[in-house]
């Protein structure tokens, strides 16, 4: 097994779960199209409890069950390669809060033999 170490920069998204583009959810439009840019990865995960600007606190307790929870969705490649995509953002956020981190990224490969 080997380790590459490099640096990245990390772009975390966070939409609501009910955030759609032409009538799919926000969030798989995202990961799709950051696929089709052919960054590194990119990975959804759901919040349990949340709130954003409208300041509604979003949560999975049983007493009060939204159906609109948290979201993020991370991306990490290459700093110029995320920083490309962030048009593609632009167009597809209308509400929400993209955060951006300088990262160490270690990955682990299977060596060849």
């Amino acid at each position: 097994m080997t380790r590459q170490h490099s640096q990245a920069l990390r772009a975390t998204i966070f939409v609501g779960e009910n955030d759609t583009w032409h009538h799919k959810p926000l969030f798989s439009e995202i990961v799709h199209r950051a696929h089709a840019s052919g960054l590194a990865g990119a990975s959804v995960f759901r919040g349990v409890e949340g709130y954003g600007a409208s300041s509604l606190i979003h949560t999975t307790r049983l007493l009060s069950l939204s159906e609109d929870l948290p979201v993020a969705v991370v991306i990490v490649d290459r700093a110029e390669r995320v920083r490309a995509f962030l048009p593609q953002l632009d167009e597809l956020i209308g509400e929400g809060l993209v955060i951006l981190e300088h990262v160490e990224a270690v990955r682990y490969t299977k060596e060849e033999k």
